[in-house]
């Protein structure tokens, strides 16, 4: 899953994300979520969430 439906995406879920300062490199920083902070939806660049670790970033992939 791609990470851009809102309703795809829960607490406790495993994912891959990117930060606003890697937005350019495409890095990709994994954990679990915490928070999800987008209250739309959908959203084209990734659902916005806050991870455990406290990091924030679009998800862009679902791991588990």
């Amino acid at each position: 899953m791609n990470g851009q439906n809102r309703k795809d995406i829960h607490s406790g879920l495993s994912v891959s994300i990117v930060l606003k300062e890697d937005q350019r490199t495409g890095k990709r920083t994994e954990g679990i979520v915490q928070d999800i902070l987008t209250k739309s939806p959908t959203h084209p660049h990734g659902i916005k969430v806050r991870l455990e670790s406290g990091l924030v970033g679009r998800v862009q992939e679902i791991l588990a």
